[in-house]
């Protein structure tokens, strides 16, 4: 190799070492924006990868194999088409997702080709060149920035002699870190089950097919082999534990189910926050309830939604949600296994998207969080409000490129309290409002009703009468039937609540 061209190779490795182009770049060097979630930082902490751990291969099971932790990286990827800048970006991004599972990142290599080889992946010359560079770093894992078929990651494994995973894996290893909920939990084991049963292998001579030679050609009695392979009976394990999560998950479901009929009862609009990973939606949820719950500055931080209850400045309540982030080639075993939480998006009146006005590449973040949308139904015809958060630490540049990507958007900053009032008022203009008016004098004996006012409509006027509360009121068609069965609309000094109080409102 020339001395330009190492130089060069050099260069693209620091580059894919550094946050630059990832998610985690708008808040490098950046202290954590709150104590929220403490406890919990703390605890994943201690997950993280312990240095010393051998992985040489030796004749194990693939599910023993693959509880063997990640802890030095060498990370691959494959340019098929795109620009070099785009490759990298992608192998950026993968760097910081193997920080986020508490890998150490050697080093990084990008291998041009026109298609994928269906051995090795990267071809036998650039595979036998891996292996050198793996050899020379004490590297113990190689992660491949896209989706490995069992036939190529087999072969990889063979040719460099240590551990492969793919990006879908990567991330699977993440999720099953930060789960905490016990349908968190199941959904990722679900996830990680159904990825790893068409992957299964073993090595050495204990793997070895249950029966062969005499016994294939009848001769039995003497020669049978042992019964089950090593491998057969992962499968089998594979599968019934599979069932199992299957029907936890659905026993979950009824749960989440009430939640949500207890919310429509109620008539409380939901509002889901939603967006690409590490793009600030806790911090944003904090900001806007006083939520408390965890922030970090991690990709995939939060994986169980969060659900608080807050109300605009008229006193109008509504739910905010947190989701589940985003992230471009979300694996597709995911956006399955958590449909159930996804469905929160999907459920909601108004979604709020938020965007990190600080990246390098916002319009790429939208497209993958766009894409994902696309899968859950009725996501799409929700309405809508892009939020650039970060906006604190974005230049002057960024922000009217992003100002001029979506002119409608709100720029805000969770982190010091930027443009939070807009966004406020953004929110309260797209929420669903009551559709009638109702002006009546309710007994004092239904006060639960006139609780219910409170809770689910707007109050326009209130006064206490001799034989009950007058309100006037924007409310829901369940609740102003409610209050027409027990109310008294004549001598409202002959005021006429019909049309005229409508047109008013």
């Amino acid at each position: 190799m020339s001395e330009d061209s190492t130089e060069r190779a050099r260069g693209v490795v620091a580059r894919i070492l550094a946050r630059t182009g990832t998610a985690l770049e708008s808040t490098a060097g950046q202290e954590h924006y709150s104590q929220a979630g403490e406890l919990e930082r703390e605890a994943r902490a201690g997950t993280r990868r312990i240095q010393g751990l051998s992985t040489e291969l030796e004749e194990i099971s693939e599910v023993e194999y693959r509880q063997i932790r990640l802890e030095k990286v060498v990370l691959v990827g494959l340019r098929t088409s795109g620009s070099e800048e785009e490759a990298e970006n992608s192998l950026r991004e993968l760097a910081a997702l193997a920080q986020t599972a508490g890998s150490q990142v050697l080093d990084g290599v990008i291998q041009k080709r026109s298609h994928p080889d269906p051995a090795t992946y990267l071809g036998s010359g650039k595979a036998r060149e891996l292996a050198e560079l793996v050899a020379a770093d004490g590297a113990d894992t190689v992660i491949v920035d896209g989706d490995l078929a069992p036939s190529q990651r087999r072969g990889l494994e063979d040719v460099i002699k240590v551990k492969v995973v793919d990006r879908t894996a990567l991330i699977l290893d993440i999720f099953a870190q930060h789960a905490k909920s016990r349908e968190g939990k199941a959904q990722v084991e679900l996830a990680q089950l159904e990825y790893l049963l068409p992957r299964l292998r073993g090595w050495g001579e204990s793997m070895s097919r249950q029966a062969g030679g005499r016994v294939a050609s009848g001769e039995g009695i003497g020669s049978r082999g042992p019964g089950e392979t090593k491998i057969e009976l992962d499968r089998r394990r594979i599968r019934t534990r599979m069932a199992k999560l299957r029907e936890q998950i659905r026993r979950m479901e009824p749960a989440r189910r009430a939640q949500r009929a207890n919310r429509e009862r109620s008539k409380i609009p939901a509002v889901a926050i939603a967006g690409y990973t590490n793009a600030g939606k806790s911090t944003l949820l904090n900001a806007l309830t006083g939520a408390g719950v965890l922030v970090e500055d991690a990709l995939f931080a939060t994986l169980d939604p969060t659900v608080r209850r807050t109300q605009t400045e008229d006193g109008r309540a509504y739910t905010l949600s947190d989701t589940v982030g985003f992230v471009s080639r979300l694996p597709t075993q995911l956006v399955e296994a958590f449909r159930s939480t996804l469905e929160e998006v999907g459920q909601a009146d108004v979604i709020v998207h938020v965007v990190d006005a600080a990246h390098p590449d916002p319009v790429g973040q939208i497209q993958a969080v766009h894409s994902v949308f696309e899968t859950i139904d009725g996501a799409r015809d929700i309405p809508e409000l892009i939020v650039f958060n970060k906006v604190d630490l974005a230049s002057s540049e960024q922000r009217a490129f992003v100002r001029s990507l979506v002119p409608h958007a709100v720029l805000v900053s969770a982190a010091t309290g930027e443009g939070i009032a807009d966004l406020q008022h953004a929110i309260a203009d797209m929420l669903p409002r009551p559709t009638e008016v109702i002006d009546c004098v309710v007994p004092y004996a239904h006060g639960a009703l006139i609780h219910r006012v409170h809770e689910e409509g707007e109050l326009i006027f209130e006064d206490y009468l001799e034989q009950g509360q007058r309100i006037r009121a924007r409310v829901g068609g369940a609740l102003a039937a409610a209050l027409r069965a027990v109310a008294y609309f004549e001598g409202l000094a002959g005021e006429d609540t019909s049309g005229a109080e409508k047109d008013e409102l």
